[in-house]
């Protein structure tokens, strides 16, 4: 089990992952055909303690929409911020390298790690096994309902965390603009916030969110002029 206490606050998008031990194969709706070797532990406890939280930006992944089908990714799958998500898994959290120790360091590069929250990593093994070698593929997220915007920061920062993202699933570029303004191109900040520092209090919100695949949506009066921070918002409609 590798130490998850010191995950680094940085970007992961929510693309699902469908794993199998590296003895049976098994199917679900796919981004990628192709099977990858990879070696799975786990983290926290059977009711999830030590999962919450985590570098997407997410706080209780019950309310979230995830629940315990998550894992942190090591430094090769994390790709800087650019990967997140049988069983079917969402990445929510990084698995942090420790170049201090040279053997049995997991999420060091260039190894494929998937850290599994207990739950997910015994329906695969007997918790008593450690480290287990998978084979696993991107799929298609599939979620209910539409894409929720939580709206967060200060009058003149305004801090957006995007989940429950359907389809390819990891985010490439978010615009937001308000009732008095033009598109607005956001940065992402960490995780799964998105920023921008033009003051938008007192306007009606609307967002165009772009996944890597091309695909773009628009989400038309988001939310309504009275809108305050730590709110979140049902896009209503998902990719």
């Amino acid at each position: 089990m590798t130490n998850s206490k010191n995950f680094l606050a940085m970007v992961l998008f929510m693309a699902l992952l469908n794993m199998t031990t590296s003895t049976g194969i098994q199917f679900g709706s796919k981004i990628d055909s192709n099977w990858y070797d990879a070696h799975a532990t786990f983290y926290g406890d059977m009711s999830g303690g030590g999962t919450m939280q985590g570098a997407c930006g997410y706080g209780d992944l019950f309310k979230q929409g995830y629940g315990l089908e998550t894992t942190a990714l090591s430094t090769a799958l994390f790709n800087n911020g650019s990967t997140c998500g049988t069983i079917e898994i969402t990445a929510t959290n990084f698995c942090p390298p420790d170049y201090s120790k040279p053997n049995d360091t997991w999420c060091n590069p260039p190894q494929k790690h998937f850290d599994l929250s207990m739950p997910m990593f015994t329906k695969l093994a007997a918790y008593q096994a450690g480290i287990i070698p998978i084979r696993y593929r991107r799929v298609l997220c599939s979620k209910q309902g539409g894409v929720k915007f939580e709206v967060n920061g200060n009058p003149s920062f305004i801090l957006v965390l995007l989940y429950n993202v359907g389809g390819a699933g990891d985010v490439s570029g978010v615009k937001i603009k308000g009732s008095n303004t033009a598109w607005l191109p956001m940065t992402r900040s960490w995780g799964q916030n998105w920023a921008t520092g033009t003051t938008l209090v007192g306007q009606t919100l609307s967002f165009q969110v772009t996944v890597s695949d091309g695909k773009m949506l628009q989400f038309d009066n988001v939310a309504p002029a009275n809108w305050q921070f730590k709110q979140v918002f049902d896009g209503k409609t998902n990719f």
